[in-house]
């Protein structure tokens, strides 16, 4: 299978959330060390907390140590903190609404696809009023399946392809910010851009062997609308 490659046609944008379109650390963060208090594990510092934005949470709290057995219940706690509120202390980056819109209105196919409990991402994405550059709106959104705690990036992909009766072709792309973006695309054939504003360490996404990454809201139009003179307002 032939990979999309910089400068040739896009139909198909599948959006990593946190990390990507939005800065959601400091709701994600706060909620996860009122998590780890009220089950009586040690908080992590602030650089590590901030790598959990983006992977699965089991990925990230094993990571740290927890007891397989211990983090379902971590996670809950979590959820009930962060939904209560704590998910709209969080803010879109510079120039992501238009890049949005922007492809939307060239008529390519956008998508969600982030590691975010499905229910949770609709209403952060209903929030911001991003819904109407969507395939679909809100049914443009796709996430984990919260029960299935093994749920990875590679299976919501497969659910957002099928969904939207899409084979992984060469003008197919991921847009993410961490590895477990590349990877989970890659497992579908799907090329990834990846974005340097959100969570991951250096080198982290040109190791996972992201097709380009880039500084910029600019720079991401750029390759994905390469027909536009002037991709953002």
């Amino acid at each position: 299978m032939t990979r999309w490659s910089p400068g040739t046609r896009v139909s198909l944008v599948l959006f990593d959330l946190d990390g990507t379109l939005s800065d959601s650390a400091p709701g994600i963060t706060s909620s996860m060390r009122t998590a780890l208090t009220h089950h009586g594990f040690e908080v992590p510092s602030d650089d590590v907390l901030n790598s959990f934005v983006g992977p699965p949470f089991r990925v990230s709290l094993e990571g740290i140590g927890l007891p397989p057995e211990r983090v379902d219940e971590v996670v809950t706690t979590y959820r009930t903190d962060y939904e209560a509120g704590r998910l709209f202390e969080n803010e879109l980056y510079p120039g992501i609404r238009d890049v949005l819109a922007g492809l939307a209105d060239a008529g390519t196919t956008v998508a969600v696809a982030t590691s975010k409990p499905q229910a949770t991402a609709r209403r952060i994405v209903e929030h911001f009023g991003l819904a109407p550059h969507l395939a679909g709106g809100l049914e443009g959104v796709f996430g984990a399946d919260v029960t299935n705690p093994r749920d990875a990036k590679a299976d919501v992909i497969a659910r957002a392809l099928a969904h939207l009766q899409r084979e992984p072709d060469a003008d197919v792309v991921m847009v993410g910010d961490r590895l477990h973006d590349v990877e989970g695309a890659a497992k579908h054939g799907i090329a990834t851009i990846g974005v340097s504003w959100g969570y991951a360490a250096p080198d982290e996404l040109r190791d996972a062997g992201a097709t380009a990454v880039v500084d910029s809201a600019d720079d991401l139009a750029a390759l994905l609308l390469p027909g536009a003179s002037r991709p953002l307002d």
